[in-house]
């Protein structure tokens, strides 16, 4: 996977440390020059996907919501017969 499979603007670099087991590190610098770079493409897919897995999780419990709130609006709950905020 190069840098090259994503595209991203171009964007200030911060350094930071990580504490990575040796061993990987060098297994993975036997696969890749930049491991930075590689390591930011990896870093970008998964923040990608989880931000896709938390939208379609919001989206999934909004439709529950509006289902919900569709019920009540037609039949009314049970419990609001003993509220007294109506």
């Amino acid at each position: 996977m190069s840098s090259a499979t994503l595209e991203q603007p171009v964007t200030r670099r911060k350094p930071v440390n990580l504490s990575l087991s040796e061993d990987l590190v060098a297994r993975a610098k036997g696969h890749t020059r930049n491991l930075s770079g590689t390591v930011e493409v990896l870093l970008t897919h998964y923040v990608r996907d989880a931000e896709a897995r938390k939208r379609e999780s919001d989206a999934r419990l909004d439709a529950v919501i509006d289902a919900l709130n569709a019920i009540h609006d037609e039949h009314g709950f049970l419990s609001d017969d003993f509220c007294d905020y109506r």
